[in-house]
C-alpha cells in the first residue's frame, strides 16, 4: 500500500527568527569580510604597530627599552617639530583659500553656461592633477632655476634680474605655486560637480523673481554645494599637514632653504631613514596624526553647523 507523502513545501518549516538572524549577519560579513581584512591590514596594523614603537626607545646600553610616555613629552618639547607645524599651518592659511577660491571660479564659470568652449577648459584645468606630483616638482623645480632655469633665461634675455624662488624667503610660496597649480583642478571638479546636480527648479524660481547672477552665486549655488566645500577643506587640511613630496625634491635644488625638518612629514622621514630614530619618528608621526584629525575635525563641525 502506497502511503501518500506531503508536499516538499508543506514539511519545510520556516527556520526560527535567531536562525535567520545569524544567516543574514553571515551573509553581511561575506560582503564587508574583505574590506575589513585590508583595512585592518594597511591601516589599523600599521597604526597599531607605530603606537607600539613609540612607546620604546633605543639606548646605547641596554638596547631597546620600555619608556612609557617619554618619546610624546620630548615631542612636546621638540623646537624642531613645532617649528616645522608652524610652517605647514602658515602654508594652510595661505594656500589652501587661494587654491579653493581659484577652484570655486572655475566652477562657476564652467556652470554659468557662457564660457565658451568649457569641455576644452575643464579638460586643461584638470590636466595638472593627472600629472605625478614628482613629475611636477621637476618641472617647476627646473623653471625655478636661477642658472639653468626659466627663471634664469629671463635674466640673461632681458637682463632684469629676479628673485629666486627658491631662496630661503621665496621657497614655501614657490611650493605653494607647484600644489596650487596640481589641485586646483581636483577641487574644481568636484565644486562643479556639485553644481551640476542643482535643481533647475531653482534657478527658474530665481529668474522669475528677477535675481541676477550674483544673487543667484550667493543664495543658491553656494549654499547648495556646503558640502562639497566642507570635504574639499577637509582634503586640502589633511594635505597641507602631509606635504613630503615636493619640498623633498626641491631640496636637492635648495639645501640652503630647506632643511630635514622643513615639515612635520620631512621631519619624520628623516628621523626614521637619516638618524635611525624609529621610535621617536613613529611617535612624532602620531603626534602629527592627533593634530591633523583634531583640526579636520573642528572644520567638519563648522562646516555642518554653518549648513544647519
Amino acid at each position: 500500500m502506497t502511503t501518500l507523502q506531503p508536499p516538499v513545501a508543506a514539511r519545510r518549516r520556516p527556520a526560527p527568527a535567531g536562525v535567520r538572524k545569524s544567516r543574514r549577519s553571515w551573509t553581511a560579513w561575506g560582503f564587508i569580510g574583505p574590506f575589513a581584512a585590508v583595512f585592518t591590514l594597511v591601516f589599523l596594523a600599521p597604526v597599531g604597530y607605530s603606537v607600539y614603537l613609540s612607546l620604546f626607545r633605543d639606548r646605547l646600553i641596554g638596547g631597546t627599552a620600555f619608556v612609557g610616555l617619554d618619546n610624546y613629552q620630548q615631542a612636546l618639547q621638540d623646537g624642531q617639530f613645532w617649528s616645522s607645524l608652524a610652517r605647514v599651518s602658515v602654508f594652510l592659511a595661505v594656500q589652501v583659500p587661494i587654491m579653493l577660491g581659484l577652484a570655486l571660479l572655475v566652477a562657476l564659470a564652467l556652470d554659468s553656461g557662457r564660457l565658451y568652449g568649457k569641455d576644452f577648459f575643464r579638460i586643461a584645468i584638470f590636466l595638472p592633477y593627472a600629472v605625478p606630483a614628482v613629475v611636477a616638482t621637476l618641472m617647476w623645480g627646473f623653471m625655478y632655476g636661477t642658472r639653468f632655469g626659466l627663471v634664469g633665461d629671463i635674466e640673461d634675455t632681458f637682463g632684469v634680474p629676479l628673485p629666486d624662488p627658491l631662496s630661503p624667503d621665496l621657497v614655501l610660496a614657490s611650493i605653494g605655486n607647484i600644489v596650487t597649480w596640481e589641485f586646483v583642478g581636483y577641487n574644481m571638479l568636484i565644486f562643479y560637480s556639485a553644481l551640476r546636480v542643482i535643481p533647475h527648479s531653482l534657478y527658474e524660481a530665481a529668474e522669475i523673481d528677477g535675481a541676477g547672477q550674483i544673487r543667484v552665486v550667493t543664495a543658491i549655488k553656494l549654499p547648495a554645494i556646503r558640502g562639497a566645500l566642507v570635504i574639499a577643506t577637509i582634503f586640502s587640511v589633511i594635505g597641507s599637514f602631509q606635504l613630503f613630496n615636493e619640498p623633498s625634491i626641491l631640496r636637492n635644488l635648495a639645501p640652503n632653504a630647506i632643511t630635514t625638518d622643513y615639515t612635520p612629514n620631512f621631519y619624520t622621514y628623516a628621523l626614521s631613514f637619516s638618524g635611525q630614530q624609529h621610535n621617536y619618528s613613529a611617535t612624532v608621526a602620531i603626534v602629527m596624526a592627533l593634530i591633523t584629525m583634531v583640526i579636520a575635525y573642528v572644520v567638519q563641525l563648522r562646516g555642518m553647523r554653518k549648513g544647519a
